[in-house]
């Protein structure tokens, strides 16, 4: 598989990667049937349907980003470590793909200059961020795996999941409060993701090695969905008002028909006729074309993450 690459402005530009047939030992190929039914338990936690939804309650989306910040800050300490390893060296991509410092500027708008003093590491993400910096210092090659299930997920219905948050908080068009979902240094996400499958394909690994990336992938999503557990408790103990971002939904006294993720979803198992009646109800609603449409595509982006 050969990857190209331009320049533009004094920078690179990744154009991809020209895919030949990938086989079913290709290491995008075993990750992901690897990880595929962690990864959908990840996308049925209650607090990822809620997002999906457009229902986010603005202090646990900041204490998300306080997670997130945690995390990545241990991931890409770790990445920078062994950015000369045989085994990572062909995925050290730091000016598209870092996201600490965006994370820094998303807490700081969140909790102002002196957010530092404010936030602290939970439970839940110590024990993740314990658990990279043990694979970076012990065994970087499982490095891979934590930067594909965060990254690559990350470059996938980024953007969709930016617009539902912004919305939903009424934030800044700008972008304040959300930079972790842009990534500026990247033209083209697909083209990307093609680009960095394909140099994870060309790592000289065994096949003992690659079940070994898929059990720590497993490991990965797991840690994320703790995160997410930990999230919803907090949430129970803490009630505040729901930030929505415009749509009644079911098991609220709204219409069950008008919840784009319950569309979404039933369009996927009931075929197009009742996925054609559903939208339409949808559609109907003031803002439900453009909410529709983008939840739609974050669902549709994640089934990429698979297929690409």
């Amino acid at each position: 598989m050969e990857t190209t690459a331009s320049v533009s402005n004094g920078g690179p530009v990744y154009e991809g990667a020209k895919d030949n047939a990938l086989s079913p030992e290709d290491l995008s190929e075993v990750l992901a049937a690897g990880t595929k039914e962690v990864h959908e338990k990840a996308e049925n936690t209650q607090f990822v349907k809620d997002f999906l939804r457009g229902r986010i309650r603005k202090e646990l989306f900041k204490l998300g980003a306080v997670a997130l910040y945690y995390t990545y800050t241990a991931m890409e300490e770790e990445i920078e470590r062994n950015k000369d390893h045989p085994h990572f060296a062909p995925l050290y991509f730091p000016t598209e793909l870092n996201r600490h410092e965006a994370l820094a500027r998303d807490l700081e708008y969140f909790y102002g200059p002196d957010w530092q003093s404010q936030v602290s590491c939970s439970q839940a993400t110590q024990r993740y961020v314990d658990r990279i910096h043990q694979v970076g210092q012990e065994d970087p090659v499982l490095l891979v795996a934590h930067a594909y299930t965060r990254y690559m997920g990350d470059l996938s219905g980024g953007q969709v999941l930016k617009k539902v948050a912004q919305r939903a908080m009424k934030l800044p068009s700008t972008g304040e409060g959300l930079e972790f979902y842009q990534f500026d240094g990247i033209n083209n996400a697909k083209a990307f993701k093609q680009l960095y499958r394909s140099r994870m394909n060309e790592l000289e690994l065994d096949m003992k090695i690659k079940k070994r990336l898929v059990e720590e992938a497993v490991k990965a999503f797991q840690f994320n969905m703790d995160v997410f557990e930990e999230l919803e408790e907090f949430g129970e103990a803490n009630q505040e008002d729901v930030l929505d971002a415009g749509l009644p939904v079911h098991g609220a006294g709204g219409d069950i028909s008008k919840c784009p993720y319950y569309t979404a979803k039933m369009a996927a198992s009931s075929g197009t006729a009742y996925a054609s009646q559903l939208a339409m109800a949808v559609l109907r609603h003031p803002t439900g074309q453009v909410l529709f449409a983008a939840l739609v595509a974050a669902l549709a982006g994640w089934a990429a993450w698979y297929l690409m």
